[in-house]
């Protein structure tokens, strides 16, 4: 997976850069290590001249392996911003991958109804 890291106001520190590198390898394994596979992260600091309230912001957009996710949370603390950001995209990723199982599970029930003659379209016996 490609990552990219924007910081926007907010200085990258090697401990936030582990933060997230960690929290990318809990991703990174569910693109069994695509590299075509795009990841651009960015830190910001919504503004200068307030001291309380929703402040940081983290947005985490992936691109790639038929997927467009995008994920983002505004918080008080940074690190607090970035655990619900990728939270969000955990959720969207194993949601979407849930969706598809289903819809391939409901179209081999229906293909088998249609084999047994359950189907509406006719029995097996007007053919």
């Amino acid at each position: 997976m490609n990552t990219h890291i924007k910081t926007t106001a907010v200085t990258l520190t090697p401990a936030i850069s582990e933060y997230i590198n960690r929290h990318i390898a809990k991703i990174e394994h569910l693109f069994n290590a695509d590299d075509s596979v795009k990841c651009d992260i960015e830190l910001a600091k919504t503004t200068n001249h307030h001291q309380k309230g929703d402040i940081f912001r983290a947005e985490i957009h992936i691109v790639g392996h038929k997927q467009n996710i995008f994920a983002a949370a505004d918080r008080q603390d940074l690190l607090v911003a970035i655990d619900e950001a990728f939270s969000d995209t955990l959720f969207s990723m194993t949601s979407r991958r849930k969706k598809v199982i289903a819809l391939a599970r409901h179209g081999g029930a229906k293909v088998k109804a249609m084999v047994r003659g359950l189907w509406p379209f006719g029995t097996s016996e007007d053919l």
